[in-house]
């Protein structure tokens, strides 16, 4: 018996890379799956490989707060229940800060911070009922900063101090909050990574694993693990998955 069987998770960003892969492996060991991004062509193909495991997709823009709550009350409807959250949808830019312009400080914040504060806000009334659980991705951005990605950091700076302060709140009430902190993961995001004019690669270098890459997959069996009952004494905690970059 899968250890999510019976269970329902709501996973943002689950179209590409490290959130794919979570529902790649949460739907493998049995869980009800509600996928949400942006991206639907990818969404539909997610859907169609997953069969015959229970998955809703459905297109959200989660810095939309009317489509945040939209989307968790159709998961509620279909499912009758909600017992994980996911949240994984982020963008990354790299800019030099001097030179990075408002719309995209904030475009960076309502994805990546704002988006998880929506999910999480909307999920929790459902976690309450099921005694469920959180794991925000995060970064080791948020401790350790990254070069050319201020708001990126910023924005993953917030999301470490909300799972802390969500896992604070509602301890006593059975709700479990982690986050996990990736590095030098092997996904679409940082493949578009562009280094901005003037910038030096040695400080890239810096936040690159000794041994390589990882791989979305290695994310996903940590999430997994943080989501099921082998976490079940695991809460505010910040996990990292990063091959050793800060070693």
């Amino acid at each position: 018996m899968g250890r999510f069987e019976n269970r329902v998770v709501l996973v943002t960003g689950a179209a590409s890379g490290i959130g794919r892969a979570v529902a790649e492996r949460l739907a493998a060991e049995g869980a009800r799956l509600c996928a949400l991004d942006v991206q639907e062509e990818a969404l539909s193909s997610l859907g169609a490989d997953l069969r015959p495991a229970e998955v809703e997709t459905r297109r959200c823009d989660v810095s939309d707060e009317a489509e945040v709550e939209a989307s968790v009350a159709a998961c509620v409807a279909r499912f009758g229940r909600l017992d994980a959250l996911v949240n994984v949808a982020a963008i990354l830019r790299a800019d030099l800060l001097h030179e990075l312009r408002t719309e995209d400080w904030n475009r960076v914040i309502a994805i990546n911070l704002s988006g998880t504060f929506f999910t999480c806000r909307a999920a929790l009334p459902h976690l309450l009922e099921s005694r469920g659980n959180i794991v925000n991705v995060s970064s080791t951005a948020a401790v350790h900063g990254q070069p050319y990605a201020g708001a990126y950091a910023a924005s993953k700076g917030g999301v470490l101090a909300l799972t802390k302060s969500i896992a604070i709140d509602y301890g006593k009430l059975g709700v479990r909050a982690n986050a996990v902190l990736p590095c030098d993961i092997a996904t679409p995001i940082f493949g578009q990574f562009q280094m901005p004019e003037g910038g030096d690669w040695k400080l890239v270098k810096r936040v690159m694993a000794p041994k390589g890459s990882g791989s979305p997959a290695d994310v996903a069996g940590v999430v997994a693990m943080l989501a099921s009952d082998d976490g079940a004494h695991v809460t505010g905690a910040e996990v990292r998955v990063d091959g050793g970059c800060f070693a």
